[in-house]
């Protein structure tokens, strides 16, 4: 089976009404975020790579026919319409590393109505998670203010596949390595570790442990010294790094306890002994949230090491994320459900200074002439438009769209979330497909 079956049913289901129907006109689909989740004040977009790895080899096979026929318990021949099904179509969006604001689609999808309509759970699927990611880590980095974060999360990810996404995303966004040796071989990412507390507890002694692992490893080592009495593991780290002459680019790391407290009795015995090139590392169900306070405090903390809960954005683990059709066959469409009102027709965002994003109808001219248009044509014909960015393309684009963010949308604790305003032609527009399903139906719409 391919990716093909990688699908909620209910998307094979329409799919194939639309074929019974012969209903194979263009249809534009708008992926978009309606709320960000509390206690954010942006998002990163990203997934769109593996989105288009997904579209660009998208194809209905045999045995996805089998497997179509088997959930829904019907004869083989019933779903040999959906053979050879391919994605044809237009992919527009924003690219990876931007920021995003509530409402703005992250990507647009025109194609034949079947295939646009396969495609949308998977697009969910990747855009919704890597997004989430994406934007928790980018918290976490503003939260050290300047230090270097790196990624632990790989063990507590939901699957080996997240918790790639989380060390590369985690990268995207400017994070200084990652523990994920897949990852850091495959992105270009510095690899970075320590050891385990079973490690130490494998010698009799934390000083045997510490010599040991030095032994194997000649030059700077990180050394983790809370597995009995932190302190006294500090100042045998101390004694080991001093009497190896390994000061320069090594660290001790602290793993559990008052790390604030910790670390800075950890800095007086380094300095005490002499070493002040030894720099103290801090891991342990760190957070932005966390961060943000030992940073607050002036905890002597060099490196921050994140993990469980940046790998899967714990205080926000989902987006309300929506695919939606805004347009099929040129008939502007939108949906009119109390609270989940769409808006019709295929779009644009254009940024203006200070994040005042315009939502507007794709082919409207910029507001302004220093306006910017944030999404970009990236598939034509079901084949990409350009060659794949490099991670640190991608990271460019968000270090420029950072610091031009409103110090209120960069705030750990109650970020103020700037708002994207709709312009007047998709206002009107909105309007007139409201009237027209009024007509249609017959049945009074309620305004949002």
């Amino acid at each position: 089976m391919s990716e093909a079956t990688t699908t909620d049913l209910y998307e094979v289901t329409m799919a194939m009404s639309y074929l019974r129907e012969r209903m194979t006109g263009p249809a534009t689909f708008s992926l978009f975020v309606r709320n960000l989740p509390p206690h954010r004040g942006f998002l990163v977009a990203a997934g769109l790579e593996s989105s288009l790895d997904f579209l660009s080899g998208f194809r209905v096979g045999p045995e996805d026919i089998d497997a179509f026929a088997a959930a829904l318990q019907r004869p083989r021949r019933d779903l040999e319409p959906l053979l050879g099904l391919e994605f044809t179509g237009q992919v527009r969006a924003v690219p990876e590393g931007r920021i995003v604001l509530a409402g703005e689609p992250l990507l647009e999808v025109t194609a034949p109505l079947p295939q646009a309509q396969l495609a949308e759970t998977y697009l969910l699927n990747q855009l919704s998670h890597q997004t989430a990611i994406a934007s928790k880590a980018a918290r976490c980095l503003l939260a050290a203010a300047g230090h270097p974060v790196v990624d632990f999360s790989l063990r507590r990810t939901h699957g080996p596949q997240a918790g790639f996404q989380a060390a590369r995303l985690s990268a995207m966004v400017g994070f200084a390595g990652t523990s994920n040796v897949a990852a850091a071989a495959a992105e270009g990412v510095p690899a970075v570790g320590t050891m385990a507390h079973s490690f130490i507890e494998a010698f009799a002694t934390e000083e045997e442990a510490f010599r040991a692992f030095a032994r194997s490893h000649p030059g700077p080592v990180t050394l983790l010294v809370d597995t009995y009495d932190t302190e006294t593991g500090v100042r045998i780290a101390a004694r080991v790094l001093r009497d190896l002459e390994r000061g320069p680019g090594s660290a001790v790391r602290l793993d559990s306890g008052d790390l604030g407290a910790l670390a800075v009795r950890a800095r007086a015995i380094l300095d005490a002994a002499g070493l002040p090139d030894v720099q103290v590392v801090a891991s342990g169900s760190l957070d932005e949230y966390a961060v943000d306070e030992l940073v607050r405090s002036g905890a002597p903390i060099d490196i921050y090491a994140v993990g469980t809960r940046v790998g899967v954005s714990a205080d926000a683990p989902y987006l309300d994320s929506a695919y939606k059709m805004v347009e099929y066959d040129g008939r502007p469409v939108m949906k009119l459900s109390s609270a989940k009102v769409t808006a019709p027709g295929p779009k644009q965002v254009f940024r203006r200074a200070g994040y005042a994003d315009v939502i507007a109808l794709a082919g409207e001219q910029p507001p302004d002439d220093v306006s910017r248009p944030l999404l970009e044509t990236v598939m034509q014909h079901g084949r990409r438009t350009s060659t794949r960015p490099t991670l640190a393309e991608c990271r460019t684009r968000f270090a420029a769209d950072l610091a031009e963010l409103p110090s209120a949308a960069r705030l750990i604790r109650s970020p103020v979330a700037p708002r994207a305003t709709v312009s007047e032609r998709l206002s009107a527009l909105a309007d007139r497909v409201r009237r027209r399903i009024e007509e249609e139906t017959q049945v009074p719409v309620m305004r949002s």
